[in-house]
């Protein structure tokens, strides 16, 4: 009963919407009906360039609190590293949004923060590559991809290759879901956006004007 409960709150405060209540406080923006992805990068395009770094301080947060303080209670690595995933299940399907979110990487820092610190350095580098290049849904992909070998190589423990593993496949049902956007009727068309949604993480070549970076 206590696991469930842990499990339980680490998801409800991953569901905590931080990017949706900033957007709203901040510039009155439903990210629900303006955003592809329900999440700081929302913030970035469509709010303030400055407030991404806020919202994403407090959904590494999210992912931190819910990893370390089962530890303080004594649950076992293997519970806390599932509590972790749960908050990014709940930044990603949020009770909140109608089970909508994000794509869950800041609360996943904060999760590696606790179990596998160097994995930040990884997923961060990704990230700056991704953006370096303008691809960074599919460097930031190869990152999560890369991660578990880099967590074997170095002697990461096995709560933190699980939680990579279980993190790469969060990602990739959260990409090929994409907030319940639906797919097109046609097999063909409908296969170009299960790639596109895969790889690049929407349906389009590229990003509508307003979300271009």
């Amino acid at each position: 009963m206590e696991s469930v409960l842990l499990l339980l709150a680490g998801y409800l405060l991953g569901s905590v919407p931080t990017a949706q209540i900033a957007a709203q406080l901040l510039a009155g923006v439903d990210l629900r009906e303006r955003s592809p992805t329900i999440s700081g990068s929302g913030v970035y395009y469509l709010v303030a360039r400055w407030a991404v770094v806020p919202v994403g301080l407090i959904d590494v947060l999210k992912g931190y609190l819910a990893t370390v303080l089962p530890l303080q209670v004594g649950a076992s690595s293997e519970l806390a590293m599932a509590c972790g995933l749960a908050a990014v299940v709940g930044h990603n399907w949020s009770l909140w949004l109608g089970f909508r979110g994000g794509r869950g990487i800041s609360p996943f820092l904060g999760f590696l923060l606790v179990v596998f610190p160097m994995g930040v350095f990884v997923v961060l580098a990704a990230l700056a590559i991704g953006r370096l290049v303008r691809r960074t849904p599919v460097v930031a992909l190869l990152g999560l991809l890369s991660l578990p070998g880099v967590i074997i190589a170095l002697g990461g423990s096995d709560a933190a290759l699980r939680g990579s593993l279980g993190m790469l496949a969060i990602t990739i049902v959260k990409r090929l879901e994409a907030n319940r956007r639906r797919l097109p009727r046609d097999p063909v068309a409908r296969q170009t956006v299960l790639w596109r949604r895969f790889w690049l993480d929407r349906d389009e070549e590229r990003w509508p004007p307003a979300m271009e970076g």
